[in-house]
């Protein structure tokens, strides 16, 4: 079984486990749980019910997945772009998530392929990894990434297959703020769920910025609550996953202590 989470970020995200573990008894890593040091509020979990198809009912049209610049990505892409494209706070809270889903899958070590990758990952320290793989569009980038112990450059977008991996390849499979790019999400998604090994998850985390010449159609058309359904679909006509759950993360605020009584009356 392979579970799935969307997470919202402030400036969102998905979370899902292989269907095959149903069967079995469920774990902490596979239920929405407790995150003691993020507000990770729940928006909702996605069922069958939620969506008009079944699995494999594939609804959408070429022109839900146009974009307003259709000319080839590797030309947008061809220069390094060494910035980051979620503020300081949302990758906080983002690797603060990771750390705790990571701690919970309680492995010795973990493979991580971070999908649509650039020259920082925002992977927690204190996880001890085993093959972290990084597949994008840029080498110059890719290789700037300390995080990463190797690295593929494709264009997901020309071919979304990923046959240099076997079946069952990796625990966790991440991609962060670049859901909104995807014009092949169908076949990404499919392969997504061939290369996790079962009881591994996958994390697709946005945000409300993108480069809207390259987001799809139907991404800029739709709201926040549109955007994490969309993505849910992905998951639900793609593959089998034990569960889709919608989250919004962000870091807990120090609540500021309440005023007595007394001070009310000196400064009112």
């Amino acid at each position: 079984m392979i579970h799935f989470l969307i997470l919202w970020l402030h400036v969102g995200d998905a979370f899902t486990v292989p269907y095959t573990l149903q069967s079995q008894s469920m774990n902490r890593h596979q239920l929405p749980s407790s995150r003691s040091s993020l507000s990770a509020k729940s928006i909702c979990m996605f069922d069958e019910n939620d969506f008009a198809g079944k699995q494999g009912d594939w609804p959408y049209m070429d022109s839900d997945l146009n974009r307003l610049d259709n000319s080839d990505d590797s030309v947008f892409y061809n220069s390094p772009r060494f910035v980051t494209h979620i503020d300081d706070g949302a990758i906080s809270s983002l690797t603060e998530f990771y750390k705790e889903e990571f701690t919970s899958i309680n492995k010795e070590t973990l493979d991580v392929l971070d999908l649509c990758s650039s020259w920082i990952s925002h992977l927690p320290e204190g996880v001890t990894y085993g093959k972290v793989v990084g597949l994008g569009m840029n080498e110059g980038e890719l290789a700037a990434n300390k995080q990463l112990n190797d690295f593929v450059v494709q264009d997901l977008n020309d071919n979304p297959i990923m046959s240099q991996f076997e079946d069952n390849s990796f625990d966790v499979i991440c991609n962060v703020v670049s859901v909104d790019y995807l014009t092949k999400p169908l076949e990404i998604f499919q392969e997504m769920h061939r290369i996790l090994r079962p009881g591994g998850i996958s994390l697709m985390s946005f945000s409300n910025r993108c480069f809207p010449t390259k987001a799809i159609a139907m991404w800029l058309q739709a709201d926040e609550i549109g955007r994490l359904t969309i993505v849910g679909s992905y998951y639900h006509y793609s593959a089998e996953w034990s569960f889709i759950e919608a989250l919004d993360i962000k870091e807990m605020q120090p609540v500021p202590e309440r005023p007595s009584a007394g001070d009310v009356m000196k400064k009112p």
